[in-house]
């Protein structure tokens, strides 16, 4: 059966093809052959520029231009000649090596180069630089401006609804009032923290040859500083020199950017769930789209399926990211194949992080405040208003004030008139009593407003 939206086994590469468009040239075996060729390239002209390899000096400039070319205009017609390198090789970066070699032909500037393509190197130096970069260019052009994108949304809902009082749900009972502006500020807080951290991790490289301890580079050329050529190489490339490995990089780093990712996801999980228990409460309206079908069978319903979506596909990025985390630290003494396997996978986790977003940005955007019946809950829940009472009860030392209103309000349904009159009982000052009298759930809101327009 011949490959197609509709026959193909993961959903990505189906039913939301169009949605992880972006990552096709980041994930797939082409993009990570492109990434093996860019590191190799850029290997072969780092030994020519350095003085102490007499037997490759330095290419001319064409010869630099045409080498460099080989690289950046890698396309998917190259990546098919490696496959066919690998169907006689049996080994996915050799074919690399083969084709950089085959690429460079009877060039007479460059044929003394042949033999300096892959100088030295295990298939991890490379394979590990590769998935850095991919890795490196998912967060900086992918995911962290979906997310940048998440958190402007809920800083204008956190800037519009600033004063707009409505009840918290604190163990999904009335709780002291809060206002929606601010609960979206809760949100943008935690992923700005998020983002930063996310931002910062460092992206770890190696390039040190087969068990990590330059052994092939420092009997070739022992009078070079190996160490120094590879950390400056690393760094060359935007990675964060990592000098004492085994054959693999440790892929600590890799753990702890999808564990970073992870966080953010699952905060975005807890928005979903909130916002969804919103739409089911009433207080937003989702907006309406002409010939969308909330039902196949009910015909009134508009659900909150761009929430849903979200939470699920979060939920199997996290699940992907996890096993990454716990897993890609973990190899046999100094290497084994589990890594080989599982690294292929990191597109599909990010993939379906993707989709997350992309859900969750499209629920935010069909969301409309219903004040109306936001302000009816409020308004059949006085009994919120005993924290206020006690409190000030406290500080002028009355009797027994959360005991009192305790017994008062515990599982009774209160009225205004029911804490007018127990207000006026007690001996308060008059400035305090008047505070109080004046109180009502939508204006016991605290420093809400504040907060949420300072995010």
């Amino acid at each position: 059966m011949p490959l197609d939206p509709l026959t193909a086994v993961s959903p990505l590469d189906g039913r939301y093809a169009a949605r992880v468009e972006v990552l096709r040239s980041i994930f797939s075996e082409y993009g990570l052959m492109k990434r093996r060729v860019q590191v190799e390239i850029a290997w072969l002209i780092a030994l020519a520029d350095e003085p102490g390899i007499e037997e490759l000096p330095p290419f001319p400039e064409n010869a630099r231009a045409k080498l460099q070319k080989i690289a950046d205009d890698f396309a998917v017609a190259d990546a098919a000649r490696i496959k066919q390198i690998e169907a006689t090789t049996n080994h996915d970066v050799k074919a690399v090596e083969y084709f950089i070699k085959e690429r460079i032909g009877d060039e007479a500037q460059l044929k003394q180069a042949k033999e300096f393509v892959h100088f030295a190197c295990t298939s991890e130096d490379i394979n590990n630089l590769a998935y850095a970069l991919m890795l490196r260019d998912a967060r900086e052009h992918v995911l962290l401006p979906e997310l940048d994108k998440i958190i402007a949304t809920l800083r204008d809902l956190a800037h519009a609804h600033a004063d707009l009082a409505m009840l918290a749900r604190t163990h999904g009972q009335t709780a002291s009032p809060t206002t929606l502006g601010k609960e979206m500020a809760n949100v943008v807080a935690r992923l700005e923290r998020q983002h930063a951290q996310f931002a910062a991790v460092e992206i770890p490289g190696k390039i040190n040859g087969a068990v990590g301890n330059f052994n092939a580079h420092a009997i070739a050329y022992p009078e070079i500083d190996w160490r120094a050529f590879a950390k400056r190489f690393v760094e060359s490339l935007g990675l964060e020199w990592q000098e004492y490995t085994t054959q693999i990089e440790p892929h600590d780093g890799i753990a702890e950017w999808c564990d970073a990712q992870r966080r953010i996801d699952t905060i975005l999980i807890d928005l979903a769930r909130d916002i969804w228990g919103y739409i089911s409460l009433g207080y937003f309206r989702q907006k309406l789209k002409a010939g969308e079908v909330g039902s196949s069978t009910m015909p009134h319903k508009v659900n909150p399926i761009d929430f849903e979506n979200a939470e699920g596909n979060f939920g199997i990025a996290n699940a992907l990211f996890g096993h990454f985390g716990e897993k890609l630290p973990i190899s046999r003494w100094q290497r084994d194949l589990t890594d080989s396997t599982v690294l292929r996978a990191l597109g599909e986790a990010v993939g379906h992080a993707l989709i997350g977003f992309a859900s969750l940005d499209k629920g935010l955007g069909k969301l409309e405040v219903n004040a109306g019946r936001i302000a009816a809950d409020l308004d059949a829940s006085w009994e919120v208003l005993a924290e206020a009472i006690q409190t000030v009860m406290r500080r002028h030392g009355l009797p027994e004030p959360y005991e009192q209103l305790k017994a008062l309000t515990r599982g009774k349904g209160i009225t205004r008139e029911t804490l007018r009159a127990f207000v006026e009982s007690l001996a308060l000052p008059r400035a305090d009593k008047q505070r109080l009298l004046a109180l009502s759930p939508g204006t016991y809101t605290g420093l809400a407003s504040d907060l949420a327009r300072d995010i």
